[in-house]
């Protein structure tokens, strides 16, 4: 998969950040990854969070709901040249492992100077 003109750090921080999404270590990587003002969509709710701990019980609320299951797709940078965006297929299993919810979205990340996500946006696909 190609990371189109994404810059090296920011592609690592974004892989790792889909690889344990649906692992144990996905509160690790939220300190690692996530500003700690991240400003982050609730999309149970169409509302925005603020701040790791909140990304966290989200992502906590989500996996209790049913499993979520996030494949990356690819990277590139946006038409800002700024923002990262992830192309993903999204899919969820609920607790009697039927699959439901599957479609393809757009994640579009924003970074503070010091390599962390400070912000992420959920999209359709471009065409």
């Amino acid at each position: 998969m190609a990371a189109e003109g994404v810059p090296g750090a920011r592609e690592a921080v974004l892989r790792r950040m889909y690889e344990v999404f649906s692992t144990d270590e996905r509160d690790t990587v939220a300190v690692r990854c996530l500003a700690p003002d991240v400003d982050w969509p609730n999309m149970l709710d169409g509302v925005r969070l603020h701040g790791r701990d909140a990304v966290r019980a989200y992502w906590a609320r989500q996996f209790a709901a049913g499993h979520p299951l996030v494949r990356l797709v690819g990277l590139r940078v946006d038409g800002d040249g700024e923002a990262v965006v992830a192309t993903v297929r999204l899919g969820t299993r609920d607790a009697s492992g039927d699959l439901w919810a599957v479609g393809t979205v757009e994640h579009v990340y924003r970074f503070h100077g010091d390599g962390l996500v400070a912000r992420m946006d959920v999209r359709p696909p471009s065409t």
